[in-house]
């Protein structure tokens, strides 16, 4: 997957918001809350990073192709970096997963305003 098709994908997902931070990379939120990290990755080649749930990550963190996210996962949190080109049905999951989790640590509040999880 290309930045552009991570972009892409990303930005049709239900109220996502888009910068650059970090090193140039692309960041997608839901609610304020990153979900989704496109580039800051160890080397030059494309790396997305998405959270995921806790037995997601025991999974993925001994894949080939996988790793715990830099500085993320060392602070406890359940996020993994895809730095090898896979499949990109599966990485779009990933991500769909992502975004999910993420809204449902959003309020309820905040979870109705942007039309979430109803």
């Amino acid at each position: 997957m290309t930045y552009d098709e991570f972009n892409d994908f990303c930005s049709a997902l239900p109220a996502t918001s888009y910068g650059m931070q970090w090193g140039n990379s692309h960041v997608w939120k839901v609610g304020g809350k990153v979900f989704a990290i496109g580039g800051w990755a160890k080397d030059e080649g494309p790396a997305f990073t998405f959270k995921v749930s806790e037995l997601t990550f025991e999974l993925l963190r001994e894949e080939p192709g996988f790793r715990p996210a830099p500085y993320m996962a060392s602070r406890g949190l359940k996020w993994i970096q895809q730095y090898e080109d896979l499949d990109d049905e599966q990485l779009r999951a990933y991500l769909q997963e992502s975004h999910h989790i993420v809204s449902l640590g959003l309020t309820k509040k905040k979870q109705k305003e942007l039309g979430l999880n109803q």
